[in-house]
């Protein structure tokens, strides 16, 4: 009677920690949450949805002015490499086993097998556009993160962001996150 009993227990407890590990525990795990996300934590039945706060990569301050920068190239030179195939053959060995025990004989022959062996070479010289300087799209702004004293930092965006500082009036307040510092 006893033994039947601890053989309860002991599958009882084995499978409470094979729910606790797979996750069927009910409430107690965290979940992945979107840092971006609106959250509606605080909120009463008709209260606002709240978001949440800002990366701490945010800047925010006055727009100055925009700039975008075309990608810069030139013309440039490097080796041409061109494939050289030159035909070869080498041996191959084949053996066959016959027979069992003390009677076993192995016969080997070989024959002759073609293939194509090639590389890489060099062959002059090919001309190709080499990009001196990206694409950027920049904002300049003034009063920086709230701070008079921050005025003309530049700041690269992407195209989305460059299009709506574009668009905005001089002095509107802006709040993006840069992809970069400098222009």
């Amino acid at each position: 009677m006893f033994g039947k009993r601890l053989l309860v227990a002991g599958a009882t407890a084995v499978l409470i920690a094979g729910l606790g590990a797979c996750g069927g525990g009910g409430g107690g795990g965290s979940r992945g949450v979107d840092p971006g996300a609106v959250s509606d934590v605080g909120q009463s039945s008709g209260g606002t949805v709240q978001e949440a706060p800002p990366s701490p990569d945010t800047v925010s301050g006055l727009r100055d002015s925009v700039r975008h920068l075309a990608t810069k190239t030139t013309r440039a030179t490097r080796p041409h490499l061109a494939r050289k195939c030159t035909s070869a053959t080498r041996q191959v060995r084949h053996t066959q086993r016959t027979g069992t025990g003390t009677h076993r004989t192995t016969r080997t022959w070989y024959t002759t097998e073609r293939y194509q062996s090639c590389k890489k070479v060099r062959s002059g010289t090919e001309t190709y556009t080499r990009t001196v300087r990206p694409q950027r799209w920049c904002v300049r702004l003034d009063n920086v993160d709230g701070d008079t004293a921050r005025d003309d930092v530049w700041y690269q965006v992407t195209p989305a962001t460059y299009g709506k500082a574009r668009d905005a009036d001089e002095h509107a307040r802006m709040e993006f996150t840069p992809t970069r510092t400098g222009c």
